[in-house]
């Protein structure tokens, strides 16, 4: 019998992935009105695609959805490390795949014959990802509790920056799921396996 990472996404892979996908939304939006209460830049986003309604409504969606991304991230790495999940999925990770891979989408051949193997760049765009999310939750702590995590702050530079860390790593997380959610409907089987599970 083949694996379970070779043949499917298992169920635990699929309810992970629903659930950031809604704490994921949750948070940036909430974050938004965060954002909007003490603009870093010289724009606001639009109130009626924030959550939260005011600065102390958005903060309880907010922290609300962090402990959920948190504690369903860290589920999300110890089972896809436990399973061997990881190791067969994003590695090996090699630059001339990458560079093979990107040409190929450039060009529009990038193969999606098979769903059990990521390509070059679904690798490095889900290892991006994963690393981002963390980023967001040390700077997040960072600007949610700057006392209590003098390191962190320090590693971010201050306040100030862990804040500009925190939007940037935001927008990053949105290109992430913009482009994931065109993929998505450039090759609609891969919404069947992430329902479905194979």
């Amino acid at each position: 019998m083949k694996p379970v990472h070779q043949i499917t996404h298992p169920f635990w892979l699929r309810l992970n992935h629903w659930i950031n996908l809604i704490v994921v939304v949750i948070m940036v939006l909430s974050g938004w009105r965060i954002y909007n209460a003490s603009p870093i830049f010289d724009f606001v986003f639009p109130k009626g695609i924030t959550l939260g309604g005011w600065l102390g409504g958005a903060l309880l969606w907010h922290f609300a959805a962090m402990w959920l991304l948190f504690l369903n991230g860290v589920m999300y790495l110890l089972l896809n490390i436990a399973t061997g999940r990881f190791k067969a999925r994003f590695y090996p990770l090699r630059p001339r795949d990458l560079i093979r891979d990107l040409i190929a989408a450039l060009k529009g051949k990038l193969a999606h014959d098979t769903l059990t193997e990521y390509n070059a760049i679904q690798k490095l765009a889900y290892l991006f990802v994963i690393a981002d999310v963390i980023l967001l939750v040390m700077s997040g702590l960072v600007v949610w509790k700057p006392v209590q995590f003098p390191l962190l702050r320090e590693l971010m530079g201050d306040y100030d920056s862990a804040r500009i860390v925190h939007f940037f790593g935001m927008v990053a997380l949105v290109l992430f799921f913009v482009v994931h959610v065109v993929m998505v409907a450039l090759v609609p089987k891969t919404l069947i396996l992430m329902i479905r599970g194979r």
